[in-house]
């Protein structure tokens, strides 16, 4: 479940409510009663856990042959 921010208009007081998503967005203050906007946040951080996300799980990667670096360094160009 999300956690949203909001603001009152009246007092400017801030707090966070920890709601679903289909819960009905809070329209007043627990302190003054006065309305109250949910606010724009930019989220929480994703955590992967366990292995295989990093590049560094993943297996070696492969060096180039000597027949592929060969066809590389020829230039190949036609004169």
């Amino acid at each position: 479940m999300p956690t949203y921010e909001y603001e009152c208009q009246k007092c400017g007081h801030g707090f966070e409510l920890f709601q679903s998503i289909s819960d009905k967005p809070r329209s007043r203050c627990p302190k003054c009663r006065g309305k109250v906007r949910r606010l724009i946040s930019g989220g929480a951080g994703i955590a992967f856990k366990g292995s295989g996300y990093y590049v560094t799980d993943s297996s070696p990667t492969r060096k180039p042959s000597q027949s592929e670096t060969a066809s590389t360094d020829s230039g190949g160009g036609d004169d």
